[in-house]
């Protein structure tokens, strides 16, 4: 039994037959397919809470935007439609900066530094989010985000005109800087996106791209390692104050489990993503010196950009993320 698991076994017998007697039933949407590691990932948290209220919490994951569209899922949250949900947090960057910190090109581009980055942001983070009724959970990386596209492209020139889609304001502001038409698509909804050439070149994961079987309708993958994404699981904050103590802490040890779970499961499958796409028929293949150069100057502005409308809680994430 891991540290985490005894934790939560303990935690169960203290909260024992009280939490059995209040036993809830809590809908939790997500955006992204049933296969897909967060889903999973959410599923054996499901468990891991179940277990540590002696069940008296059942959280029923409702995958692939089938409860709520992932653009809908925040709102649904907080407003009590849904006690607990997962979103990709930099969706709503447009809120809050800081709820784009994990998606400023080229600041974080490793799993080490992404870490790095999150732990200097999340206490600002958890402010944030519980001056919206929102209580934090946990969060897990994606793999680091590379460019899908149709054809060959050697520099941000190539680019200018191609639909492109912008599901963030990170990856809106790379369409504007490269000449890009920028398109508002959902995950839930690329797959016909591009069958229908509503858009022709996106930028995401591996894992994106292995979930809607992009190599369909696209040729090329560019391993940019742009930045490293997370969903974010919340708890409307209503229902969190409601809880007792002894169940706050069975579902906070659980998302400690789960955050630690999610990242090693990513680490493990983010190669095999690139290898999946590969074998599939795409080109996978790190970006030329040009393309590389082209975005790295898009990072380059795109941070000072964030800095500027971040505030002092954005200097304070940035400086403590820089020091050594």
């Amino acid at each position: 039994m891991t540290g985490l698991r005894f934790l939560v076994a303990a935690t169960a017998l203290v909260a024992g037959s009280a939490t059995a007697a209040l036993a809830e039933k809590w809908d939790m949407p997500m955006a992204y397919p049933a296969t897909n590691f967060h889903s999973e990932n959410a599923v054996g948290f499901a468990q891991c809470v179940a277990s540590a209220t002696n069940n008296g919490i059942e959280i029923v994951i409702h995958a692939g935007g089938s409860l709520f569209g992932g653009n809908d899922i925040k709102r649904a949250v907080q407003t009590g439609q849904a006690p607990i949900g997962e979103r990709l947090i930099s969706a709503h960057a447009n809120e809050n900066p800081l709820y784009g910190i994990d998606s400023i090109p080229f600041l974080a581009t490793s799993f080490d530094a992404s870490e790095k980055l999150w732990a200097a942001a999340r206490p600002h983070l958890e402010e944030a989010l519980a001056g919206e009724n929102l209580v934090y959970v946990y969060a897990v990386p994606w793999p680091a985000q590379g460019l899908y596209m149709n054809r060959e492209v050697n520099s941000v020139a190539d680019l200018a005109g191609v639909k492109f889609r912008a599901y963030n304001a990170a990856t809106a502001r790379i369409a504007e800087l490269a000449g890009m038409a920028p398109v508002q698509i959902e995950a839930a909804e690329l797959t016909q996106a591009l069958s229908t050439g509503v858009v022709e070149s996106f930028i995401s994961s591996g894992a994106t791209g292995v979930d809607s079987k992009v190599w369909e309708q696209l040729s090329h993958f560019y391993d940019v390692q742009a930045w490293l994404p997370r969903n974010l699981v919340f708890i409307n904050k209503d229902i969190w104050d409601g809880l007792d103590e002894a169940t706050q802490a069975a579902i906070r040890t659980c998302g400690e489990e789960a955050a630690a779970n999610g990242l090693a499961k990513v680490k493990e499958l983010a190669g095999g993503y690139l290898k999946t796409l590969a074998d599939n028929g795409m080109t996978v293949s790190a970006p030329s010196e040009e393309l590389a150069a082209g975005f790295a100057a898009f990072g380059e502005t795109m941070t000072e950009e964030w800095l500027a409308s971040a505030g002092e809680a954005g200097k304070a994430v940035i400086d403590a993320y820089r020091a050594d």
